[in-house]
């Protein structure tokens, strides 16, 4: 099993928890299966224990991830694809791994490409939703207010762009 009760995880479509028991159930006829309970800020989640494949948990983001971030954050942009469908698939590849670093990555991209040319519809929804994600995890990690944790994210992106240039 990759996780332990205890453990502070992110759930791909519901965000950050604890996993709370680790129970064997049966669900729609099938034969018995391990499952992660995670307990959310407003549900639990039941989710298979998957060896050795890819599972919609990871680990919170720690101390070392957010340190790092902050680094990543102000670093300079990778440039995208000015083509908007390639940027899309690009993008998407890029989140498919789910972790912080390359949330904060797509952040700081997406948010330079911003300042060079207004990003479309698709691009400033994709921008805030990750945007808000990544906030909510800053702060949940950090200890602090999600205001407080997107705040810092801002000041590191205007850091950035003042040492890199937009």
């Amino acid at each position: 099993m990759q996780f332990n009760v205890g453990d502070r995880v992110m759930h791909a479509s519901q965000g950050s928890g604890q996993i709370i028991a680790i129970e064997e159930k049966r669900l729609s006829g099938d034969e018995a299966r391990l499952y992660y309970v995670v307990a959310t800020s407003h549900s639990k989640v039941w989710v298979p224990v998957e060896s050795g494949r890819a599972s919609s948990l990871r680990l919170l983001a720690s101390n070392s991830d957010l340190a790092h971030c902050r680094v990543l954050l102000k670093s300079r942009p990778a440039s995208l694809s000015a083509d908007r469908r390639q940027r899309y698939l690009d993008l998407n590849h890029r989140l498919r791994l789910s972790s912080f670093e390359i949330r904060c990555e797509v952040i700081r991209d997406l948010t330079a490409h911003g300042w060079v040319k207004p990003l479309s519809e698709a691009d400033a929804t994709a921008l805030r939703k990750i945007r808000e994600d990544v906030c909510q995890e800053w702060a949940t990690a950090a200890g602090v207010p999600v205001s407080e944790a997107a705040r810092e994210i801002t000041v590191l992106l205007q850091e950035g762009r003042q040492r890199h240039g937009d």
